[in-house]
């Protein structure tokens, strides 16, 4: 079971732990699991919350995107590639990745585990992917 619904709610309830980690298949990432924990398929009208876990040497891809996202690191330690530069990263950090700014993230020795928001739409209004 991922989860479930709440008897006269909208709301619903999910562990990390009983979620199906799917690879990540873009181009540029290596080790790295994603699972949504909550999202547009749920009813969330504005912001889709995703759990992220990278292996040691793992990286998502160095990008940039026309929408923000939030990310709080879990466990795990690593790097954040922000303003050119790579800032190291523990349990604990939160990271603001402001739109159109290029990023990327890198695990350490002990892998990396974070939850990153998004917007469910872009801000042209599309759908933002993997929301």
């Amino acid at each position: 079971m991922t989860g479930g619904t709440i008897a006269g709610s909208k709301g619903l309830i999910r562990n990390v732990e009983r979620m199906e980690m799917s690879p990540v298949s873009m181009e540029g990432a290596d080790k790295l699991r994603m699972a949504m924990m909550v999202g547009r398929e749920d009813g969330a009208p504005t912001f889709a919350m995703r759990s992220f876990h990278m292996e040691t040497g793992g990286y998502s891809p160095r990008h940039s995107h026309d929408f923000e996202h939030e990310v709080f690191v879990v466990g795990g330690s690593g790097e954040v590639l922000l303003g050119g530069e790579y800032h190291a990263l523990k349990a604990g950090d939160a990271v603001f990745v402001p739109a159109k700014e290029e990023h990327q993230f890198r695990a350490g020795a002990e892998g990396l585990r974070f939850l990153c928001l998004v917007p469910v739409t872009r801000n042209c209004g599309e759908v933002t992917p993997a929301s």
